[in-house]
């Protein structure tokens, strides 16, 4: 619903994602508090940011697959192991540039996506969840049974520096404006595929597979493209992990990260690509803070240990997802809508 006093005159203005200027210019103010964030925060807090824009990738792709195609997925860190590991091997091994690595990762991420969207065409819900907890475990076991000259073993990889030309990304400041020019692409790309016929057959599965068959959509084709577009993201993330961390190991990509993703999204709200991106800075913000304030509170109180006070984290995450599916299972994109719909209405509330 647009403001009042808005009205678009041609199909193109209907269909832009940024209608007003009052939306040009939060989003120009926006872009410009990004910009500077680097020369204005911390070291630490600029670390963060990094975090969370690889994050916001991963969180992307996952709404692909599961807000919009409705595709459950458990397996979404295995996805992005694959892509860490795909760039460090094509890196390490083959002495390929970062801007060759990264776009690989996403792509043999896509493939294993593509194995495992395969199976979506057959089965569903419960049975779906099951089997991409299986990719989890999957990923895990070929890494380390595989000759450790290939993929490092239980030791990883070591990885050097992004480099594009002159210009060398090795420290988190340097990474910042690489990793937020890849997630505004990936961002800006996911509205142009949802807002494609691809999304629109994505929502009619999401919505009733039957039906959308009836109508003529290819629904395994359908689940299948979702999967591949949700494992590419992931793939894309991973890559970028990889070389803001600078070495890759299994112990970076387990359930509990997939977990965490899944609460990323639900907390933003399914079908949401904001929604997303929202999610994800909410629950890192809470992530960082218990890890920031675990030391003290250890310290404040003796009788407690390390232990308890980060496993806490998992603890409210399970309150998180449960909460949110109770009282908000839309989101937190949700109950913005409806208060700008109330605004907008005021002072006509019906």
């Amino acid at each position: 619903m647009d403001p009042s006093g808005i009205f678009s005159t041609s199909y193109a203005r209907d269909s832009a994602l940024v209608r007003t200027r009052a939306q040009w210019l939060a989003l120009a103010l926006l872009g410009a508090a990004l910009l500077l964030y680097p020369w204005l925060a911390s070291p630490r807090l600029v670390a963060v940011a990094n975090l969370m824009l690889v994050t916001a990738i991963v969180v992307v792709g996952l709404q692909i697959t599961t807000g919009y195609a409705g595709q459950i997925n458990l397996g979404q860190a295995a996805f992005m192991g694959v892509g860490a590991y795909g760039a460090s091997v094509v890196e390490v091994k083959f002495g390929l540039p970062f801007w060759v690595a990264v776009p690989v990762g996403g792509m043999l991420a896509a493939l294993a996506g593509w194995a495992f969207g395969l199976t979506a065409a057959r089965i569903k819900g419960f049975y779906l969840a099951l089997t991409t907890i299986a990719a989890q475990f999957l990923f895990v076991f070929v890494v380390l049974n595989l000759p450790s000259s290939w993929l490092g073993g239980v030791n990883g990889f070591s990885l050097e520096p992004a480099r594009l030309g002159p210009l060398v990304f090795d420290s988190d400041r340097a990474l910042y404006h690489l990793f937020l020019f890849s997630t505004v692409v990936m961002v800006f790309g996911a509205f142009g595929i949802l807002r494609s016929r691809h999304g629109r057959a994505f929502v009619a599965v999401r919505d009733d597979d039957v039906a959308a068959g009836m109508m003529g959509i290819d629904v395994p084709g359908t689940k299948a493209r979702a999967f591949v577009l949700g494992a590419f993201y992931a793939g894309i993330g991973g890559a970028l992990w990889a070389y803001q961390i600078r070495f890759v190991s299994v112990d970076q990509f387990t359930l509990f990260n997939s977990i965490w993703f899944i609460a990323m999204m639900i907390v933003g709200g399914l079908g949401s690509i904001v929604g997303a991106l929202i999610g994800t800075v909410l629950i890192r913000i809470v992530q960082e803070s218990i890890t920031t304030l675990g030391p003290d509170l250890i310290e404040f109180i003796p009788t407690l240990s390390s232990d308890i006070v980060f496993a806490s984290m998992n603890v409210f995450l399970g309150l998180v997802i449960t909460g949110f599916l109770l009282l908000e299972p839309k989101g937190l994109m949700h109950r913005w809508n409806i208060f700008k719909a109330t605004y907008r209405l005021w002072p006509f509330p019906h």
